[in-house]
């Protein structure tokens, strides 16, 4: 049960990072892919990588805060493929600054990005599943939108509201076969987070609280986001799955 064969995937932030490891692993499960970035050189090498897993895939330029982008985005998917059962949403961005020096303007840019740009693709890829009656929605928040993290606090309210909001977007489509999930990691080596886990101090902090006292590489989500996306996961939604190597269990 668990593969994705037949199934159509949207990923957003699909370009690298997090969302092109799932990008790559549902296409590996099966699924036709289109992956969405705002960077064109990036949604290129992934499509060919997702070809070459002998899957269909379409490339979509888009920013993920701009809600007539978005709407385009789902509408290109189903005009390409005729449907849409699986929306993986990671596109997302990060700050480091405590609070009390925080900007509006970053605050605004965090809150733009990763909670209206969740609401924004979760709303529109729930309209056609609702029609459909059938589609998983995956969202990708982070350990610090459950817990304080000092420099994060505006990121982790960012990424605890994305939490929020998909557990009643289960509720609310749970009538219609419509699943929701979210999967909140812990330390991932990525582009975005490369520089401080690189710094000897900080680095070091960072991997000294992970109880396996590693962080993960993005290839470790895969395969729960093919697991939340296939049928196989018929009875889980509402939920989230933290992959933190042990620090959710402290």
């Amino acid at each position: 049960m668990i593969h994705l064969k037949g199934k159509i995937a949207l990923v957003t932030g699909g370009g690298r990072g997090l969302g092109r490891a799932i990008a790559l692993a549902l296409a590996d499960a099966g699924a036709d892919v289109a992956i969405a970035s705002r960077t064109r050189e990036q949604l290129d090498a992934v499509a060919a990588a997702i070809r070459a897993q002998g899957r269909r895939a379409l490339t979509l330029e888009t920013d993920v805060s701009d809600s007539a982008a978005v709407a385009q985005m789902i509408a290109a998917v189903r005009a390409e493929f005729g449907r849409l059962d699986v929306c993986v949403h990671s596109a997302g961005v990060a700050w480091a600054e405590r609070l009390v020096d925080l900007s509006d303007e970053a605050w605004q840019w965090l809150m733009d990005t990763n909670l209206n740009g969740t609401f924004y693709v979760c709303r529109a890829a729930a309209r056609v599943m609702v029609e459909q009656k059938s589609g998983s929605i995956i969202t990708l928040a982070s350990v610090a939108g459950v817990k304080g993290v000092p420099g994060l606090g505006a990121y982790g309210a960012s990424k605890g509201g994305v939490i929020a909001l998909t557990r009643t977007l289960a509720l609310e489509l749970a009538r219609d076969n419509v699943r929701a999930n979210v999967i909140a990691p812990g330390y991932f080596r990525t582009d975005m987070n490369a520089g401080a886990l690189d710094d000897p101090e900080l680095g070091a902090k960072i991997v000294k609280r992970i109880p396996l006292r590693r962080v993960g590489n993005p290839e470790e989500l895969g395969g729960l986001a093919v697991y939340l996306a296939s049928d196989a996961a018929s009875f889980v939604t509402g939920e989230t799955f933290f992959i933190s190597g042990g620090e959710m269990a402290q």
